[in-house]
């Protein structure tokens, strides 16, 4: 029967696609009608065959964020949820409310017939059916094979394969015609080329599978042929879209959506789209789309089109072209969030006549929006939201418009709202921004009788104060949403008159009292609440929350919540997902009756300040609880044991608390559906009792984190588990050998594997070339590794290895050639010698590469300080000699350079004048020659500077030097000791210094460098400076630190006065100088100062009583000057001792023992200088000071002089001098 058959018989054309259900239908074994044709509607509304998470995740929230692309693909897993889907046909009641669905979307007589027809070929065909074939049969079982860990139980050899789940045979052919595994997660590291061998497939649909970004397959695709619907969305490939696409000329839904790492190049898609004549569904969401043809394309070759999706497609501005208005079919168009769309939105969408659906949101339109776009009478929905430089003038709207969601957020709405607004009788979902319009718009609103759902977001640029009451009159309303008011003058009591509602959010909002409207407790027909991102005074989550019985969803997260989560919370028995998040006040126990909630699945309860113990869980084996996460909390007790019985059990994270006792991994590994598992952090002991043997049953883990959990052994089950991606047994007590099963057991599987932190020795039978095909991550740090160190070969297109502290003494000479995709390297504190191997250049977009603490010797590779690609460069504490290489260019993006304690020699190269975003440059303790290098302050970021221990001469008299837009303006530390500069310092030699000048700190953040290394986050850099009296080796630096040390030089004249304006200075080291005249009083206006060392130089008169101002002053040395007078009295002065006045014979007062009423009255201890035991005092100890987990500055260097005070240091001076 053809269509012409049908429009004969009933006057109408049947849908386009149900001759696609009808063909099907012919072909098709087993009796699923339902399913087949409820493909059909799916497609005719504009969905597509087995559509899974991608059209989903493309209904973006509200506030522009949409499906964007997870930095860990397992975090995103574990708090939405692995669903399962039957299989096709598999359920009778599925069956029957599909046919419902299909009864109303149908015309009756057309449906009749489809029924009747097939029932005539299927009886015709019941005495004909062909069993699977052996070929395909054994493709599907290599396809299954490359899959890890899917559990697929018909599928098994000697069995109908076209019985199998997901599988359809054409009946007369006993050919795989559809193949339908969406939404199972399906792991693999590869699209197996088995697929292609099933070359009658009309539709694959495997969305939402993870195949660990490899790139597509170069050929197989031109194979099948018969290729009806195509959906490959969200499944992480990457790469070109292959030509072979080309040869599918039947398709009529392509979907390649939820890819990040798919492109087009414009050639490519030319090709492509030219032989795709019958497509009408096209999803290229997150592909990118290179070139400015596109529209062209698509108009000239498929001017049939109905659906088109192209968000987040880095599409440019410019690149629509008139003759897109072509496309009269296309009912719904996708182009959200491309950033690049700067241009005007084109006038020519109004003539788009079929037009129903028009997503342009998160895109940076301008100029007027064209009015005439209202005014489509297909149209249902329009969102124009988050475009800032939008002008939107909204026409005046006749009766009879059928626009049923509108979106205007965010955009430059004009003030004036037509009174024919009011005219959108059709309208069901309205989000507007209220800033800047009419006072009108409220009433408008109320006037639009079907609308019953409504978004108003206030300002972006803060909290609009704004009066609502209005919206209490909107008792129609099913669905509101608040975003970004302040309503801390008037409560929004006025909610409660919507008893309608069935979904609330309130978002960026700001409460003047503790509690939320009591009114919302009488929203009994709430099923979803949403609190977020609020701003409470002492908020506490309100006992009525427990009346709202019909709620499946509770949110409340980053609102400053306090107090506890009340036990009323037990009575919502059918909450399905629970998250209370990121409210560090929250405390108090868990309720006992939350875990029992029948309903409850998904429980979130990560980063607050919850404690007490957890409850047992009744009835695990029948709890639907599939989604755990109580991380970063202050948890204690033992862990239930019932917490590892839940049979549903698929995410269970607990890291980060205060668990004690011990936990058996034989509970672990009998949960066969748990695959996510973090114990990490906490004070637990882990037990293995099973050792080597085979468990009887085993978990599908694939992440794995165990860091901090006390283990003396890698728990042997591991070795039996199939597929494990992220491992993390760190800071243990694991000694002995790394197992070489870990290699050859995941080497196609493992991603991330951390076993820093514990007493390994030895690798275990492992080469210096290790296959791990995906590894993106090792950690092997902080052990007691020896001999070489094993390089993974990987396919990864970005990898962070680690190796540091350990013992290695060796490295396979050619190692760069298997990092080239490497971006971040560190083999610090080893024991490696010799010239660093030359492959290293090899390893040419390393973003981070940490070479410091071996005994590498020969000359910098030329090759690092010219990357383009190296963020951070640490070659500090070798051999390192000769100059360092003039060749950094145009475009280099260092912000960390370290050479520290080595024997460089020769200038600084100035070609670093091309690094713009230096921040850090650390050469001390070298062999350097040169002058100052003022050309330095044309680096814009350069925040650190440290040239200590050099050769460096001459003056430092002015900053500029004759360099333009010299002036080290972002300098925070600056480290010039132990060189031979001379000359007087003038006072605009500081006046440039602003970021140390500023009376209002910087934020208390730690210097670290944003560097693209996705896997890492940013990376935080050390130095090393004097300070105190110690040689300090900062790990991490505050950008609120700022200290200055030109110690041990030869500078003279008097102390500038200028230094006094660099109120924001916590360090001063000037001692070892020949600075004359008197102290200057301006110090005092330093009052962040922590240390001030002046000693040994020609200092004279009296110490400035001002100075005893400085009430942060935790050291002072003004030893071997010539002061006199008394020395000042009160606060810090009153902590200080002698050592830090001695040597000034003229001096008096405490602490010191002559008397300043009795002159002649002097001791000898106090009076004879002593160089050896200053000297001693100020160079003994290399103090390792972690600036940061709480501590300040102030309390962190008190730490280190009582450190010094309980060595009795003095007395250990005196016992060997």
């Amino acid at each position: 029967m053809t269509a012409s058959t049908i429009h004969y018989m009933y006057g109408v054309y049947p849908p386009k696609d149900m001759i696609c259900v009808y063909s099907t239908l012919r072909t098709t074994r087993g009796g699923n009608l339902s399913a087949v044709a409820a493909a059909a509607w799916h497609l005719q509304d504009g969905a597509r065959v087995g559509q899974g998470a991608g059209e989903r995740s493309r209904e973006y929230d509200a506030r522009g964020r949409g499906a964007l692309p997870s930095a860990s693909k397992q975090m995103r897993r574990c708090q939405t949820g692995l669903r399962t889907r039957p299989a096709l046909g598999a359920s009778t009641q599925d069956s029957s409310k599909m046919m419902i669905s299909i009864k109303q979307r149908l015309p009756t007589p057309i449906l009749i017939l489809l029924i009747c027809c097939y029932s005539i070929v299927t009886a015709a065909n019941n005495d004909t059916t062909v069993p699977c074939l052996p070929d395909q049969a054994s493709s599907l079982l290599q396809l299954k094979a490359s899959f890890i860990g899917i559990n697929l139980p018909s599928w098994r050899s000697g069995s109908d394969c076209c019985h199998w789940e997901g599988v359809t045979c054409g009946m007369a052919s006993g050919r795989v015609i559809s193949l339908d595994l969406s939404e199972l997660y399906l792991i693999s590291n590869r699209l197996d080329p088995a697929l292609f061998n099933l070359t009658s497939l009309r539709n694959l649909n495997l969305a939402s599978s993870y195949f660990w970004r490899p790139e597509l397959p170069v050929s197989g695709f031109e194979k099948l042929t018969d290729m009806i619907h195509l959906n490959l969305s969200d499944s992480s490939l990457t790469g070109q879209i292959p030509i072979g696409v080309a040869r599918l000329k039947k398709l009529v839904t392509l979907d390649f959506s939820l890819n990040y790492g798919l492109y087009f190049d414009e050639p490519r898609f030319q090709i492509i789209m030219a032989n795709l004549r019958n497509l009408r569904g096209l999803y290229l969401d997150g592909v990118q789309i290179f070139g400015s043809t596109w529209s062209v394309v698509l108009a000239d070759n498929i001017p049939q089109l109905e659906i088109l999706s192209l968000s987040m497609c880095g599409i440019s501005a410019g690149s629509i072209h008139p003759s897109f208005s072509q496309l009269r079919s296309l009912k719904k168009f996708n182009l959200r969030h491309n950033w690049g769309l700067g241009a005007k939105v084109p006038e020519f969408f109004a003539e788009l006549s079929s037009l129903r659906i028009l997503y342009i949101s998160g895109n940076y339109f301008e100029g007027q929006f064209p009015t005439k776009i209202f005014q489509l009478k297909s149209l249902r929905t329009l969102d124009l939201s988050y475009n800032p430089n939008l002008s939107v003038s909204l026409p005046e709207f006749p009766n009879g418009n059928n626009l049923e969601k509108l979106n205007l957020e965010v955009t430059n709405l004009s003030y004036h709202i037509p009174s024919s607004f009011a005219n959108l009788k059709s309208l069901k979902s309205l989000s507007i921004s209220t800033t800047g319009t009419s006072k009108e718009l409220p009433s408008l609103i109320s006037k639009l009788p079907s609308l019953t759902e409504l978004e108003l977001q206030g300002s972006e640029s803060g909290l609009e104060k704004a009066v609502l009451s209005w919206v209490g009159n909107l008792k129609q309303l099913t669905s509101l949403a608040v975003v970004s008011y302040d309503l801390s003058e008037s409560a929004p009591s006025w909610i409660g008159n919507l008893t309608n509602l069935k979904f609330l959010k309130i978002w960026d909002c700001n409460f003047s009292g503790s509690i939320i409207p009591y009114q919302i407790g009488n929203l009994a027909n709430l099923v979803g609440l949403y609190i977020g991102d609020c701003e409470f005074y002492r908020f506490q989550i309100p006992p009525w929350i427990g009346n709202l019985t019909k709620l499946t969803y509770l949110e409340i997260s980053d609102c400053g919540c306090s107090g506890s989560i009340p036990s009323t919370i037990g009575n919502l028995t059918l909450l399905e997902r629970l998250q209370i998040t990121s409210n560090p006040q929250l405390n108090g126990k868990i309720p006992q009756s939350l875990f029992a909630l029948p309903r409850l699945e998904k429980v979130y309860l990560y980063e607050n300040h919850l404690s007490g113990s957890l409850e047992d869980i009744p009835y695990p084996l029948t709890s639907p609880l599939s989604f755990i996460q109580l991380n970063d909390n202050q948890l204690s007790g033992l862990i239930p044991k019932s917490f590892f019985q839940i049979t549903n059990l698929k995410c269970l994270s607990l890291e980060s608390n205060k668990f004690t006792g011990t936990v058996e991994l034989n509970y672990v590994w009998q949960q066969k559906n748990l695959f996510f598992l973090s114990l990490s952090n906490n004070l637990i002991s882990l037990i293995d009792d099973e050792g080597e043997r085979v468990p009887p049953s085993l978990p599908n883990i694939r992440y794995l984190y165990l860091s901090s959990c006390n283990l003396t052994k890698i728990p042997g089950t591991l070795k039996y588990l199939d597929a494990v991606f992220n491992l993390d047994l760190s800071s243990n007590q694991i000694s002995g050998a790394i197992p070489c099963w870990i290699w050859e057991n995941w080497k196609d599987h493992l991603l991330r594997l951390n076993l820093s932190h514990n007493m390994f020795s030895i690798l275990e039978k492992t080469p210096s070339l290790v296959n791990m095909t995906f590894l993106n991550y090792l950690d092997l740090s902080f052990n007691r590794l020896q001999g070489s160190i094993p390089i993974p070969v990987t396919t990864s297109s970005e990898v962070a290895l680690d190796y540091s502290n350990n013992h290695f003494s060796s490295i396979v000479p050619n190692f760069g050639i298997y990092l080239e995709n490497a971006s971040y390297i560190n083999f610090s504190n080893n024991k490696l010698s010799g010239r660093v191997p030359s492959s290293i250049c090899k390893a040419s977009k390393v973003i981070v590469m940490d070479l410091s603490g071996n005994n590498y010797s020969g000359s910098v590779p030329a090759c690092l300080t010219e990357s383009v690609n190296l963020s951070v460069l640490k070659l500090r504490d070798n051999q390192f000699n000769g100059v360092l290489p003039e060749n950094s260019r145009e475009g280099c993006n260092l912000q960390s350079l370290d050479v520290n304690g080595n024997q460089i020699e020769g200038k600084l190269p100035r070609s670093l004048s091309y690094c713009q975003h230096l921040e850090l440059l650390d050469a001390g303790n070298n062999q350097i020659v040169d002058s100052f290098p003022f050309w330095l302050g044309t680096l814009p970021n350069l925040r650190v500077l440290v040239l200590r221990s050099n050769k460096l001469n001459g003056t430092i008299w002015g900053l500029k030097d004759g360099h333009q837009n010299s002036n080290f303006t972002r300098l925070q530390i600056i480290d010039l000791a132990s060189n031979h500069f001379s000359g007087n310092i003038y006072s605009e030699w500081f006046e440039h210094l602003q970021s140390m000048m500023n009376s209002v700190s910087d934020d208390e953040q730690i210097l670290q460098f944003r560097t693209n290394v996705s896997i890492l986050g940013s990376y935080q850099d050390i130095t090393s400076i004097t300070y105190k009296g110690n040689t300090l080796m900062f790990t991490k630096i505050l950008t609120t630190f700022k200290a200055i040390d030109l110690s041990d030089n030869s500078f003279g004249g008097p102390i500038p006065k200028s230094l006094g304006k660099l109120v924001s200075l916590r360090g001063l080291n000037l001692s070892h100088n020949a600075f004359t005249g008197h102290i200057t009083s301006q110090l005092s206006s330093l009052t962040q100062l922590e240390s001030l060392d002046l000693s040994w130089n020609k200092l004279s008169g009296e110490i400035p009583p001002e100075l005893a101002s400085l009430t942060s002053l935790a050291w002072l040395n003004l030893s071997y000057n010539n002061l006199t007078g008394r020395i000042p009295q009160g606060n810090q002065f009153g902590s200080f001792s002698n050592s830090s006045f001695e040597g000034n014979v003229n001096l008096c007062g405490r602490p010191l023992s002559k008397q300043c009423d009795t002159p002649g009255s002097t001791s000898p201890s106090a009076s004879a200088p002593s160089y050896t035991n200053s000297f001693w005092q100020d160079r003994l100890g290399m103090i390792l000071l972690f600036i940061f987990s709480g501590l300040g500055f102030t309390v962190g260097f008190i730490l280190a002089v009582w450190f010094q005070s309980f060595c009795h240091i003095e007395r250990w001076i005196h016992k060997h001098r």
